[in-house]
């Protein structure tokens, strides 16, 4: 090769070797990181005000209850309520450990929650694919959704008695009929052309509940979840509150007849940690299930 040539094929080799590195290819990955930048930045702004805010209304809240603008007695004070969960970890509650209560209320939500989910997704998938099944029920699942529900763990409690079937049974009636209609709209919501073009390859009614309707409707019931574990929580800890052995809404009882103020907002926020904690497992299993998805505008949180 000539020596002209060769200099000529190195200078254009350099060329685009400069080119790609800080020229148009270089744009793309720099809008990226600036992206990312700019989600970590706003990540960060976000946990940071939550944590003002928190401290903000914990330190508000102190200081009105010593200096008496509110009642010390009927409000508590972060401090007393402190003190109380401490006590309660360290030397256990008049029913047991507190670590027995905190799983007694758990396996009482998470079996109710369980169930509930289930017969909700079942039933919302069959009604939501059999329009003369729902046409049929659908008035007394109306009915039955109109009653309040909670007024139900009294007959609970008189049919299953003081063990946690009672408590299961309320969290599940709870839990079911979110979840249902969830199911049910998510069924109906399914792209009819997906539907068509899976008849035309020739798929059955078994196929297409099970690769289209359902894939289809996982969001919708995945958005129901969020809000039903919280259901079943409350379920559990109104049918322990009416009559119980163990569990967290006893301690809200037995607090509440001693005028435990610091007893039942100790409670209060033991339960509040245990929905927060199972509320980011099913956001972390939710975003596993569905990375497939671009995210929306706005959605980073």
């Amino acid at each position: 090769m000539p020596p002209e040539a060769a200099t000529s094929t190195a200078t254009s080799t350099v060329t685009e070797a400069v080119t790609t590195k800080d020229g148009p290819a270089a744009a793309p990955n720099e809008r990226t990181r600036a992206r990312a930048r700019a989600a970590r930045n706003r990540r960060a702004l976000v946990y940071g005000t939550r944590l003002l805010l928190l401290v903000a209304v914990i330190g508000l809240w102190e200081w009105f209850a010593r200096t008496g603008i509110i009642d010390p007695f009927n409000f508590s004070m972060p401090s007393k309520i402190w003190d109380q969960i401490r006590q309660w970890a360290l030397h256990g509650t008049a029913q047991g450990s507190l670590w027995e209560q905190i799983w007694y209320t758990l396996y009482e939500a998470l079996f109710g929650w369980i169930i509930g989910v289930v017969a909700g997704v079942l039933l919302g998938i069959v009604l939501g694919r059999v329009r003369f099944l729902a046409d049929v029920l659908g008035p007394y699942i109306k009915v039955l959704n109109a009653l309040p529900r909670i007024v139900l763990a009294p007959i609970f409690l008189i049919w299953f008695g003081l063990g946690p079937a009672s408590k299961v049974a309320s969290a599940v009636v709870l839990v079911f009929f979110p979840v249902f209609f969830n199911a049910f709209q998510g069924a109906r919501e399914v792209d009819r052309n997906l539907v068509a073009n899976a008849r035309i390859l020739g798929a059955s009614n078994r196929r297409v509940t099970l690769q289209v309707v359902i894939p289809s409707a996982t969001s919708w019931i995945f958005t129901s979840l969020h809000v039903s574990f919280g259901f079943a929580l409350i379920g559990a800890i109104v049918g322990e509150y009416i009559g119980a052995t163990k569990g967290l809404g006893l301690l809200v009882s037995a607090s509440q007849g001693t005028f435990n103020a610091a007893g039942v907002y100790a409670a209060m926020v033991i339960l509040a940690v245990v929905a927060l904690l199972a509320e980011g497992l099913l956001t972390f299993g939710e975003k596993r299930l569905f990375r497939w998805k671009p995210e929306q505008p706005g959605a980073d949180r």
